[in-house]
């Protein structure tokens, strides 16, 4: 039996033994210690992991860098995707009643409004706030007239004011009533202002016509002062002006001989003042339309409201065609008792241009708009910066109504094919085509070419002021009054109409940017339409009857707009003896003298 062998640990030799010492088992495999081996291993893989981590912190910092410099660019990049010339290759969800497709709502609601006519409104019950004005305030007894010193003319008078009225019918309006609160504050000879009809209206200028035209003879300069006066006549009657105003502010026709002698017959040598100044013997102020603010104070704010509503009288060609013209509209009427309804329909060619609108003629009617606007405007729409944004001036309420979206408005307020429409406006844009729809709803549309015979209108003719003169007449009068677009003509009538009929006005006011939301809805029934157009009737008629009662709205809006309170009480003031609310079927002298 073999023993067991035992193995004992040998010494470990420290490598200096000596030749003769008796060798010694070869040495086991050296051991290593294991914690400094998993130091070192950690030490390496920190050492590298942090390596990594610096890269990508390095790689990362770069590249964000690099994404810092290029957002600018991308942000650049975007607003000419977006507004630039590669927008139409962006798609983008239009914004509600930005696309005009009131055309489409139309035909497909079009048998429903057809036969329509069980909920039709009656003309007399349209307004309903009438009975408010039973709550006016007397009137104060004051009088205005001792703040105001006769004047008469002499050879060497103490002032004399020329102004020149530009603009429209309405704005030529308003400059010639605050010519006269000037006058009256200047304690001025007020000459006959001249209407410059040329430079913005393009009516027809008579020969040697206006303040700019040279003279050398006494005859020349008095023919020439004649045709200033003639254009004043044309449209208003000068005698009743001159004599209405008399004893407040004193109006003469021409300057005497010898001011214009002192200016050689000259009227440009007579110095233009476009700034608050006076000087004396004579002022001259050109352009003038609202250079007097709305706060005045109330002996100035009086002169205002009895030039406007009293002195100015149309001439007697313009009232005498105008006074047939409403009384043909109230025979027409017969079906809702000599009542009719007008609208101011603001769709001419050069306000569509202006308004950079965009309807459903498609890529002709872009072209056709851009060539209107270079004629009339002249580069000022490809100014740097300038955008044409047809959506959202639509959106915003900014494009004025089609005559199929006035149609469809008034049809859905409740006013049925029985009802006579007319309808104040100039040449129509595409008038056959954009007509049709509203001849459907209204058969009973009328205008004034329609009223008249060719004979009767044949002075007025090629001057736009007469002929707006004859639609403001005719608008004055009606039972409804319904405004498209704003401007001059609606914001003078809407003040007129309130100063005659009680303090309301009488007048829709499309709340433009519901309604084209509205129709551009396909999915809208003509009955939820209705109910839409029925409270916007309900609006109108409210805000017909807004009379101004804070200091501070009143210091802040026009009193051509808003004559109620003051214009009321400054007339009766006077002992006025205009009845305040004539009806249309009421035009005598008294009626016709309002207008």
């Amino acid at each position: 039996m073999k023993s067991k062998s035992h193995h004992h640990p040998t010494p470990v030799s420290n490598g200096n033994t000596s030749e003769g010492s008796s060798p010694s088992p070869p040495p086991s495999p050296r051991r290593h210690s294991a914690a400094p081996h998993c130091r070192r291993l950690l030490r390496s893989k920190t050492f590298s992991q942090s390596r990594r981590e610096s890269s990508v912190a390095g790689i990362i910092i770069r590249r964000g860098l690099r994404y810092f410099l290029l957002l600018p660019l991308f942000y650049i990049s975007g607003l000419l995707m977006c507004v630039g010339p590669f927008s139409g290759l962006v798609w983008q969800a239009p914004l509600p009643g930005s696309v005009y497709r009131s055309h489409e709502i139309f035909e497909k609601l079009w048998h429903e409004i057809e036969s329509d006519n069980s909920s039709a409104i009656e003309l007399s019950s349209v307004w309903r706030y009438g009975w408010r004005l039973k709550d006016q305030k007397p009137c104060p007894n004051t009088s205005y007239r001792h703040h105001f010193v006769p004047k008469h003319v002499s050879t060497d008078p103490s002032g004399y004011l020329i102004v020149e009225a530009n603009g429209g019918l309405n704005q030529q309006r308003s400059s010639i009533c605050n010519a006269v609160a000037v006058a009256g504050l200047l304690n001025a000879i007020l000459v006959i202002p001249h209407l410059d009809f040329h430079s913005v209206w393009m009516d027809p200028r008579r020969p040697n016509a206006g303040p700019a035209a040279k003279v050398t003879a006494k005859s020349n300069s008095i023919c020439k002062q004649m045709n200033q006066k003639d254009e004043f006549g044309d449209i208003y009657d000068e005698d009743h002006f001159i004599r209405t105003l008399k004893g407040f502010v004193e109006v003469v026709q021409e300057l005497p001989e010898v001011v214009m002698e002192r200016y050689a017959y000259n009227m440009t040598n007579i110095p233009n003042i476009r700034i608050e100044a006076w000087a004396p013997i004579v002022i001259r102020i050109a352009p003038f339309a609202n250079r007097l603010a709305m706060n005045v104070p109330p002996h100035v704010q009086f002169l205002r409201c009895f030039a406007n509503n009293v002195a100015l009288r149309f001439s007697l060609p313009v009232s005498t065609l105008a006074k047939k013209l409403v009384i043909r509209m109230i025979e027409k009427s017969s079906r809702t008792g000599g009542k009719y309804v007008s609208v101011h329909l603001r769709f001419e060619e050069d306000m569509l241009a202006f308004s950079c609108c965009l309807y459903d003629g498609g890529k002709a009617e872009t072209i056709e708009m851009d060539l209107v606007r270079e004629k009339g405007w002249r580069g000022k729409f490809r100014r740097k910066g300038r955008l044409i944004q047809p959506g959202l001036n639509r959106v915003n309420g900014k494009c004025p109504l089609t005559p199929l979206e006035v149609g469809m408005m008034l049809r859905g307020m409740g006013f049925d094919n029985n009802t006579s429409i007319y309808l104040a406006s100039g040449k129509i844009y595409q008038a056959e085509r954009h007509l049709d729809p509203l001849r459907k709803m209204f058969p009973l549309l009328y205008t004034k070419e329609s009223l008249a015979t060719s004979e009767e209108l044949a002075p007025f003719k090629g001057y736009s002021s007469r002929l707006a003169a004859l639609d403001y007449t005719v608008c004055l009068f009606s039972e409804v009054f319904v405004t498209t677009q704003g401007g001059n003509f609606p914001h003078f009538l809407m003040g007129h109409r309130r100063y005659l009929f009680g303090g309301h006005a009488k007048t829709i006011q499309p709340d433009k940017r519901k309604l084209v939301i509205l129709l551009q809805n396909m999915d809208i029934s003509w009955k939820a339409f209705k109910n839409q157009m029925e409270s916007m009737l309900i609006q109108s008629d409210r805000k017909g009857m807004d009379v101004l009662g804070t200091k501070k709205s009143r210091r802040k809006s026009s009193i051509y707009a808003y004559p109620w309170p003051e214009c009321r009480c400054l007339l009766e003031s006077q002992n006025s003896t205009i009845k305040l609310a004539p009806t249309p079927l009421m035009l005598d002298e008294e009626a016709e003298s309002m207008i």
